[in-house]
């Protein structure tokens, strides 16, 4: 085939993906019967295989099943680059990728989530270009980076608890319908340059219709931060994020995975670890440096978190009193 044969058929597929995308993405929007959502810009093809050098593996800055994050500089500006895993979405499970954007853009002018700033229609799935966030993604043990990252100092950690708490209180209670975020986990989690928490992936997330506190729908999320009624039953409420929001501050607690090999080389996740350790009068082990531990905070914390975890729903706290009760043992003199 003559090359200029091979550009028109690239430049008729980046058509056929911007008409199919974008008449998804608009019916999305007009779904979306809750008000305004902010204007994001479009970006070119050409805009964002450039600035993530064709996604090369050296941009990543965080990887998750269903997709990756990549650094990019356009116009001399860093920006977080989400591209989605091709073979994660088909059929109905690509409205998701939708749901994202959508909701993302719902509520970027809010500080408490990562901001959107734009997305490019000209690949097969939506790209989505966020503001950059310069210290990175949490990891799994609430720390900075890999793995084997840095722990996050006491006070940081617990700011960030407060921080999360507070940006899922408004996708609770800011709108008509409340947005069930369902995937409340460290690795969602963004640092900026002054080290404030942001709230991000609305892929999973779900829109309650007006007027009701819950209903039905297949189990998505992340093992380990999935509420047990919502597993077992299948029912989505408030009450989902609330666990998974005591699993994300027992992580932050312990600096152990949601999902961790014990010592007998069993895999055991943290909320059983933690309650067995209780039932068997044992102290909780916390992380961190020992020297720059508050004690008193961090045992209340650690109660908040299991009361959040309750088995059942009704007993959790609803998610405007955690965001109330985290502020007040950040307040708090008790070491």
């Amino acid at each position: 085939m003559r090359p200029w044969r091979r550009k028109n058929v690239k430049e008729k597929q980046r058509s056929e993906w911007f008409i199919n995308n974008g008449s998804s993405f608009l019916q999305e929007l007009i779904a979306d019967s809750n008000g305004i959502s902010n204007p994001i810009r479009f970006f070119s093809s050409d805009q964002i295989l450039n600035a993530t050098d064709r996604f090369d593996p050296n941009c990543y800055i965080s990887r998750h099943r269903f997709f990756t994050w990549y650094k990019g500089v356009i116009e001399n500006r860093p920006y977080a680059i989400k591209k989605f895993t091709e073979s994660g979405f088909t059929g109905e499970s690509v409205r998701e990728v939708y749901n994202d954007m959508v909701l993302s853009a719902r509520v970027s002018n809010q500080t408490s989530f990562l901001k959107l700033v734009g997305c490019s229609l000209e690949f097969s799935l939506p790209i989505m270009v966020f503001e950059y966030p310069e210290n990175g993604a949490l990891n799994e043990r609430g720390g900075f980076g890999c793995e084997d990252g840095t722990l996050l100092p006491w006070n940081l950690r617990l700011k960030i608890a407060k921080e999360v708490a507070i940006a899922v209180t408004y996708l609770h209670t800011a709108f008509p319908r409340i947005i069930i975020h369902r995937d409340i986990k460290p690795m969602n989690v963004f640092l900026d340059k002054n080290l404030t928490a942001k709230l991000t992936d609305f892929t999973f997330s779900v829109s309650l219709p007006e007027g009701k506190s819950w209903i039905k729908d297949n189990v998505m999320g992340t093992f380990g931060y999935i509420d047990p009624v919502y597993f077992s039953r299948g029912l989505v409420s408030e009450y989902t994020d609330v666990f998974s929001f005591g699993i994300f501050m027992l992580v932050l607690l312990t600096g152990r995975p949601a999902v961790f090999a014990a010592s007998s080389g069993v895999h055991c996740n943290i909320l059983d670890y933690v309650k067995d350790l209780r039932e068997r009068g044992e102290t909780v082990e916390f992380a961190g440096d020992p020297n720059h531990m508050r004690l008193g905070q961090m045992n209340m914390l650690l109660d908040l978190a299991l009361r959040c975890c309750e088995k059942r729903d009704e007993n959790r706290p609803k998610m405007i009193l955690v965001a109330k009760e985290i502020k007040l043992i950040e307040r708090s003199l008790n070491c």
